[in-house]
């Protein structure tokens, strides 16, 4: 997925260090090992985790912190999606999605600001979905999941100006690209961008909006859905 690209983008440049996390342990291996046969000059860092394990968010960036001492850039794009309506979806369901698209993006942000704060412009890139974005489209049985997401959004406004002047955090809402999550929630359905189209978009969003743009929720969508 989007994921996954971006790693191959970023891994290309060998100035960049990368901390990659999944919860999927084989797939995060097999992800070290492309980038590192396609780039052998990048540096990549794996951590497999569950960012449903929201508690032990602390155990990771300690890990993290053991190989570096400054974070430039945290990129939340992990997300669960799990389709049901109001009547079919259970509590469990529905905290496993606030916990994946919410508390654990809000957890590692908390815990990684003294990296963060080293670094000398930072940016917090939150990945969210235009099914979280104000004003558009709304599909069924995705409510959880889009308000799980637009949760995000509304964080990314607040934390901008709670670190104003030290640290830029901005939301991409982003539309239909060609992942397995997509494929999920509307089977059949063909997305008019590939993730790899879609990360060269973020990776550039990333390395250059925080010179001129903070606390921004932005939609990035060719289609609904």
């Amino acid at each position: 997925g989007l994921g996954a690209s971006l790693a191959h983008k970023f891994g290309s440049c060998e100035q960049i260090e990368l901390f990659l996390t999944s919860r999927n342990e084989q797939k995060l291996h097999e992800l070290k090992q492309n980038i590192n046969k396609l780039f052998p000059a990048s540096k990549v860092h794996i951590f497999p985790f569950d960012l449903a394990e929201v508690k032990n968010i602390p155990i990771l960036v300690e890990k993290i912190n053991s190989i570096t001492d400054h974070l430039d850039v945290i990129i939340n794009n992990a997300g669960l999606l799990i389709k049901g309506s109001i009547e079919e979806l259970d509590a469990g369901e529905i905290s496993d999605m606030l916990a994946v698209n919410y508390l654990a993006p809000s957890m590692l942000i908390r815990h990684c600001l003294d990296l963060l704060y080293k670094a000398v412009k930072p940016h917090i890139v939150n990945i969210s979905s235009m099914g979280g974005f104000q004003g558009s489209v709304k599909f069924p049985g995705l409510a959880h999941y889009s308000a799980s997401k637009a949760a995000i959004a509304t964080l990314t406004e607040c934390l901008a100006t709670e670190f104003k002047g030290r640290i830029s955090v901005n939301c991409l809402a982003i539309g239909s690209v060609q992942t397995e999550m997509l494929e999920e929630a509307f089977p059949g359905y063909q997305a008019p961008l590939t993730p790899d189209e879609m990360a060269d978009f973020v990776a550039d969003f990333t390395i250059n909006a925080h010179k001129y743009l903070n606390g921004k929720i932005i939609p990035v969508a060719l289609s609904n859905p």
